[in-house]
């Protein structure tokens, strides 16, 4: 039997979520497919990219939650604490 692979198989490939058997024979079909192998290039470029990505929270969010904590009933002030 003929196994045809897609698209979500490269992806796991990339990500390295396929046994040893089965990589090999995802790496046969991209050799054979260029439509399949043109999109592992792809991907593997996009996991570069998404891997560069740093995310920060805005300062405004920050701010939100540590004035949310400081008011917290379970968070009393300091003067309440030593009591």
């Amino acid at each position: 039997m003929i196994k045809t692979f897609t698209q979500d198989d490269v992806i796991r490939y990339v990500y390295e979520e396929t046994s040893a058997e089965e990589s090999l024979l995802i790496e046969d079909a991209m050799m054979s497919e260029p439509d399949l192998m043109t999109f592992f290039l792809e991907a593997l470029e996009m996991r570069a990219l998404l891997n560069k990505i740093e995310r920060q929270p805005r300062t405004s969010t920050v701010q939100t939650i540590l004035n949310y904590s400081k008011h917290h009933p379970a968070n009393p002030p300091a003067r309440l604490r030593h009591s």
